[in-house]
C-alpha cells in the first residue's frame, strides 16, 4: 500500500474561517469568549485585559526576557480597567491582552492599530515575550500578547474588552510581486489612478483639491475625552478644525500637529487578497503618514457592495513645517494573497464603519455637516 502524500496547508493570509479553526484548535487562547464581530474577514481584533501599567518608557524585552519581567522594572503604577479608565496624552501604558497565542511552527503574525485607533492619533504596538521588534509575532510563538498604548492628541477612555489593535496570521510568503500587482490591477482596477506607479506596491497620493472645498481636519488641543467604545457620540467641532482648499491646492503641515487627509485614488481590495499601507519613501520629506489598520478583503470592492473607498491618511510633520502638494505620493498599498476566500467580506453585513468612505473621521464622531 502506497503512502499518501503529505497535505500541505495553503500559503497566504488566513481568512476568517481559518482563524476560527485556529482558535478552536488552541492556537488562540482567550480569557473570555470572542465577541460576535471580533473576527474580521482576514484579521482578528485584540481586546484589552484587566490592568494597564503606566510605564516610565517604552521598551522591547529582547531575547531571554519576558514582558512581565520588564514590567516589574519599568512600571510606575497599575490602573484597573474593569470599570474604565482614562489614558492621558504623552504617557506610555502597557496592557496584557485577553488573547494569547500558541502558534504552529508554520504560522506567523503581524499586528497593526485598528483604523479607528489611528484616526484618534493613539499610538499602539503589540509586544511579545523575547521580542526584538514591535508588531511582529514569529512563527511558532507561544505566550501572551501585550499592547503598548500612547495617546498623542486626545485622552481616551478605555476598558477591559476595548479593541484598539488587530492581528493578521500568515503562512509562508504571501506578498504579491510588482508583476502580480500589475496583473491584478489590469483585472480588478485596485486603485483608480489612470496609470498607477507600481514599485514595491501600488502608489497612493494625497488629495488636496477638496470635496466641496474640504480637504481635511486638524486636531484641536486640550479637548475632552474620547470613549473608544462609543460610536457617533462626539461633536466634530469640539475636537477638529476643518481645513479647506488653499490656493495652489497645497497644505503647509505645522510641526507636531495631527491631520486627517484622504487619498486621491479610490482603493479596491478584491475578495482573494488583503492589503496594507506602507510608507512610500522616508526621504521624500519631513513628515510621517501614520497608517492604521489593514484593508480587509472586500474593502471598496463591488463584491461587497462597494464602488471604491479612499484611504484615510493620518499625517504629522516633524521638526519643520512641510508643504504637501495635491497629488503628492505619500504611501504604497502592499497586497497579499489569502490562504482561502473568507465567508464574508468587509462591508457585507459586518457593520463595517468605513466601507465606501471618502474623507472620514473615526467612528466616534457624528457626521460632519460644516
Amino acid at each position: 500500500m502506497a503512502l499518501s502524500e503529505p497535505v500541505t496547508a495553503p500559503t497566504g493570509i488566513l481568512p476568517a474561517d481559518a482563524i476560527e479553526e485556529l482558535q478552536g484548535a488552541g492556537g488562540i487562547a482567550i480569557e473570555r469568549p470572542l465577541d460576535a464581530n471580533q473576527i474580521q474577514p482576514a484579521s482578528l481584533d485584540l481586546r484589552l485585559g484587566m490592568v494597564a501599567h503606566r510605564l516610565r518608557a517604552s521598551f522591547l524585552p529582547g531575547p531571554g526576557h519576558t514582558v512581565a519581567e520588564r514590567i516589574e522594572e519599568l512600571a510606575l503604577h497599575e490602573i484597573d480597567l474593569a470599570e474604565g479608565a482614562v489614558l492621558e496624552t504623552g504617557c506610555v501604558y502597557l496592557v496584557r491582552l485577553l488573547e494569547a497565542l500558541d502558534l504552529p511552527g508554520d504560522l506567523a503574525a503581524d499586528t497593526n492599530p485598528k483604523s479607528s485607533t489611528g484616526r484618534l492619533d493613539v499610538f499602539t504596538r503589540v509586544i511579545t515575550d523575547h521580542a526584538r521588534v514591535f508588531d511582529k509575532v514569529p512563527a511558532g510563538y507561544s505566550g501572551p500578547l501585550y499592547l503598548e498604548i500612547s495617546p498623542r492628541t486626545f485622552p481616551v477612555l478605555v476598558r477591559t474588552g476595548s479593541r484598539l489593535s488587530q492581528i493578521r496570521f500568515r503562512r509562508g510568503e504571501a506578498r504579491l510581486s510588482d508583476d502580480d500587482l500589475g496583473r491584478l490591477h489590469a483585472r480588478e482596477t485596485i486603485v483608480t489612478a489612470p496609470d498607477p506607479r507600481i514599485e514595491g506596491g501600488v502608489s497612493v497620493s494625497v488629495d488636496l483639491s477638496g470635496d466641496d472645498g474640504l480637504v481635511g481636519f486638524r486636531a484641536k488641543r486640550h479637548t475632552g475625552v474620547v470613549d473608544v467604545d462609543k460610536v457617533g457620540a462626539l461633536e466634530v467641532a469640539e475636537f477638529w478644525e476643518p481645513i479647506h482648499q488653499a490656493p495652489g491646492a497645497r497644505l503647509i503641515l505645522d510641526p507636531d500637529e495631527f491631520y486627517i487627509l484622504a487619498s486621491k485614488e479610490a482603493v479596491h481590495v478584491p475578495p482573494d487578497v488583503a492589503a496594507e499601507m506602507v510608507p512610500f519613501d522616508p526621504l521624500v520629506g519631513e513628515f510621517r503618514v501614520h497608517y492604521a489598520g489593514f484593508f480587509d478583503p472586500g474593502f471598496g470592492h463591488a463584491a461587497a457592495g462597494g464602488s471604491g473607498a479612499r484611504a484615510v491618511l493620518e499625517v504629522r510633520s516633524h521638526d519643520v513645517p512641510f508643504i504637501l502638494e495635491d497629488g503628492q505620493i505619500v504611501g504604497r498599498l502592499v497586497y497579499e494573497h489569502l490562504a482561502g476566500t473568507p465567508p464574508t467580506l468587509y462591508g457585507a453585513g459586518l457593520g463595517s464603519n468605513y466601507q465606501g468612505q471618502g474623507l472620514k473621521l473615526s467612528k466616534h464622531f457624528k457626521a460632519y455637516g460644516g
